[in-house]
């Protein structure tokens, strides 16, 4: 029985090694099915996702130099071997090092890693789904559950490349599309042109096609089925509201997950609620955050607290209608954390009722002291402090204001204009104010605001769309850390020297942010080999730029006789011109 099950290895290692050196993916599949019909119950089948999980928490940290020429191996692999295109092929093997580390564990990488890789890639094809779903994004138990049975090569399954291609194609980014596969993959089994027809039908809504690019990736559902009636029902509203077509896409992001149906509930309750169209558009302009986070949930939480308290729908909607700002996230957590307050000290639900619909203007301005603290400063116990509060509710207020100045004072203020201007450009680019995310900004963007707000209108001046550019902004922050020349030559020279138009920079914002030299010289290099048919069109300026100086050199220097001499020549005119 042993000799027989030796034999069948032997064979099906014989077949993997011809299919490999003449890729024919064919006897690959035959070789699969053979093995795994006649392998005997205590020969494991490997995986190198299946190993993955067990050995990345014991695994040695793999050096960079190590990591980066196992990239290169995978990438010559999948590149020259299995005839990936030059984008996949990099951006598959620049992006699953999860896949890489599991891959080293296999070969002696103390030694020549390149060479080792190269010689276990010719005797042990890989199962090429493991890097491309790692590189979407996808976590290594996520690969697990999503790995196709009995395929090893992404060619066996065209249709899924071609719909993945698509996606690419239109401008969504690759890392976002793991999303998309795993909350939609019905996707990727489209017939050919269904998904160019159902991002159009998105784009015939008036939308533009950064904002389409982000409710895909945010929202893949959108993508399933006709256009999707609740989202249209949004749409319409805000229109109605005075809002533009893309403003939507100024607040959507890739990591929240949206609702649209209770994004629409929402703004329906707020027409109950009595608030006129004015305010109701006041609202959402300087609260987008009141719609987009948790898809308006905050108000049915606010309104099922204030329902709990024993108030009626009527008087709710009375409260909101004459306190409109109840409902911005900073005030709507000041009451709520009141209400906890008054609560905690044993205050008769009766009475907190009273205290919130007389007193409701003042309660969600500042964030109430602990019932402990209240004590100790007011020295009753909590008894006293309920009577004392039912008298003068305002003595909360007072408290916590007094509270909230003495911290503040206590806060060296060295510039506040400076801080405040520069505040108010990034409100108007859609960060919350408070939030973690406007605090890392703050930190990200050098300069004065009406520096910051100079470089962002040379970019709409441009030609860009705004709603573009606050994605590159956001994307890329240090954009915003250059000079308006230097953002303008970058852009003249991808229109005048490339030919590319200006909304490729919406798939690599990150080109603005490389040196004008290196832009210079490798658009040269590869302008000069697409005149001699050498270089495809239209390649993605990551591809061009995001590569090193060796894999540029390799695969834009290299492929043409005369490559080296004219590269040596571009360098040193461009060095004199210096």
């Amino acid at each position: 029985m042993i000799s027989k099950v030796n034999h069948v290895l032997l064979f099906s290692h014989v077949v993997c090694e011809r299919a490999t050196s003449i890729q024919n993916p064919s006897l690959i599949s035959f070789k699969v099915q053979c093995f795994s019909s006649s392998r005997p119950a205590h020969y494991p089948k490997m995986s190198l996702t299946a190993s993955m999980q067990s050995h990345s928490s014991s695994a040695n940290r793999v050096s960079r130099v190590a990591r980066n020429v196992a990239q290169d191996a995978l990438f010559d692999y999948l590149h020259s071997t299995r005839s990936f295109c030059f984008t996949d092929a990099e951006f598959v093997s620049k992006n699953s090092p999860h896949f890489l580390e599991n891959l080293l564990s296999k070969i002696d990488y103390e030694k020549d890693v390149g060479h080792s890789l190269t010689k276990f890639f010719r005797y042990n094809p890989i199962n090429e789904f493991e890097p491309f779903f790692e590189s979407l994004g996808l976590s290594p138990s996520e690969i697990a559950l999503h790995l196709p049975r009995h395929l090893m090569f992404l060619r066996d399954d065209h249709v899924m490349l071609d719909n993945f291609h698509a996606l690419c194609d239109y401008g969504i980014p690759r890392s976002k599309i793991g999303k998309i596969y795993k909350e939609a993959k019905e996707i990727f089994g489209y017939d050919c042109g269904v998904i160019s027809l159902k991002l159009q039908a998105y784009e015939n809504l008036e939308l533009s096609r950064p904002t389409v690019v982000k409710l895909v990736s945010s929202c893949p559902l959108l993508m399933i089925g006709d256009v999707n009636c609740d989202f249209v029902g949004v749409l319409q509203k805000l229109r109605g509201l005075g809002f533009g077509n893309d403003w939507i896409g100024g607040y959507i992001t890739g990591d929240s997950f949206y609702n649209w149906s209770r994004m629409l509930d929402t703004m329906n309750f707020l027409d109950k609620a009595g608030y006129s169209a004015e305010q109701i558009c006041s609202l959402f302009k300087e609260n987008p955050e009141l719609l987009f986070e948790e898809s308006g949930k905050g108000v049915y939480v606010l309104f099922g607290r204030l329902l709990k308290l024993g108030l009626k729908v009527n008087e709710v909607y009375s409260l909101f209608k004459q306190n409109p700002q109840i409902l911005t996230t900073k005030y709507s957590r000041n009451l709520l954390q009141a209400v906890d307050v008054l609560l905690e000290i044993g205050m008769w639900i009766e009475d907190i009722a009273s205290i919130v619909t007389n007193h409701a203007e003042f309660l969600g301005l500042c964030t109430p002291k602990r019932p402990k603290t209240l004590s100790k400063e007011l020295k009753v116990d909590r008894y006293g402090l309920c009577e004392i509060i039912k008298k003068d509710p305002a003595k909360l207020l007072r408290l916590a204001a007094k509270s909230e100045k003495k911290s503040s004072e206590q806060v060296p203020c060295l510039d506040l204009s400076k801080r405040m201007e520069k505040t108010s450009f990034l409100l108007r680019l859609g960060y919350i104010e408070n939030s973690d995310e406007m605090t890392k900004a703050l930190k990200k963007f050098r300069g004065r605001g009406d520096q910051l707000q100079e470089r962002f209108d040379s970019l709409v001046q441009a030609g860009l769309d705004y709603n573009i550019v606050i994605n590159i902004v956001k994307q890329a922050p240090t954009v915003l850390n250059q000079s308006k020349d230097v953002l303008e030559k970058k852009m003249d020279c991808l229109r005048n020297c490339l030919g590319y138009p200006l909304e490729y920079l919406v798939a690599f914002p990150a080109y603005l942010c490389y040196d004008i030299e290196r832009i210079n010289l490798r658009f040269s290099m590869y302008m000069w080999l697409r005149e001699r048919g050498v270089a495809k069109p239209m390649l993605s300026l990551s591809t061009l730029l995001a590569c090193s100086d060796a894999r540029f050199v390799k695969y834009f220097v290299d492929v043409h006789p005369e490559g080296p001499v004219m590269w040596e020549n571009l360098r040193s005119s461009l060095a004199s011109n210096q």
